[in-house]
C-alpha cells in the first residue's frame, strides 16, 4: 500500500469516528464499531493507529491545528482588540457547529472511561485557547492603553466558559 492509501484510511477512520460521535451521543464507541463503520477488520485499525487512545488522540490534534492556524491568521489580518476576540469566539462556535460530532470530544462526553491521558490533552486545548485570549487582551491594553474594568484572567475565563 502506498503513503497516499494509508494517509486517505487513516483520514476514512477519523471522520467515521467523528461520524459515530455525532450520531450516537453518550454512545460508548468500540473499536469493533469503529472498524465495520469503516469496513475494515480491527487488525486494520490497529495498523494505522496503535490504540483506540492515539485515534482520539489524532482527533483533538485535529482541532488544535485547525483551531489555532485559524486564529494566527485572526492576529495577523486583524488589529482590534475587540474584532479579534468576537473571530476568535466565533471560529469555535462556528467549528463546533460544522463538527457535532468531533466537538464532542470537546465536552468529554466520549472520554468517560477512557484514558485520563485524552482528558488532560482537551484541557490543555482549553488552556491554550483561554491563553490567546488573554494575550490578544494584554496586547490590546498595552496597544490602546485602555484598561479593562475587570482583572484580564477573569475576563479571559468568562469569555471561555461562555464559549464552551
Amino acid at each position: 500500500m502506498s503513503e497516499n492509501q494509508k494517509v486517505t484510511r487513516k483520514e476514512q477512520i477519523l471522520l467515521a469516528l467523528a461520524s459515530m460521535l455525532e450520531e450516537s451521543p453518550g454512545s460508548r464507541v468500540t473499536t469493533s464499531g469503529l472498524a465495520q463503520k469503516v469496513g475494515v477488520s480491527e487488525a486494520a485499525l490497529y495498523r494505522h493507529f496503535p490504540s483506540k487512545n492515539r485515534i482520539f488522540e489524532t482527533l483533538i490534534e485535529f482541532i488544535e491545528e485547525t483551531i489555532f492556524s485559524r486564529i494566527s491568521i485572526i492576529l495577523t489580518e486583524e488589529t482590534s482588540t475587540i474584532a479579534r476576540i468576537q473571530q476568535i469566539i466565533y471560529l469555535l462556535l462556528t467549528f463546533s457547529e460544522r463538527n457535532p460530532g468531533i466537538t464532542r470530544l470537546l465536552t468529554g462526553d466520549p472520554l468517560a472511561g477512557e484514558s485520563e491521558h485524552l482528558r488532560i490533552r482537551v484541557n490543555q486545548f482549553f488552556d491554550r485557547y483561554e491563553t490567546q485570549l488573554k494575550q490578544v487582551l494584554r496586547e490590546g491594553e498595552i496597544r490602546d492603553g485602555q484598561k479593562l474594568n475587570i482583572d484580564i484572567q477573569a475576563a479571559a475565563n468568562l469569555m471561555l466558559s461562555c464559549t464552551e
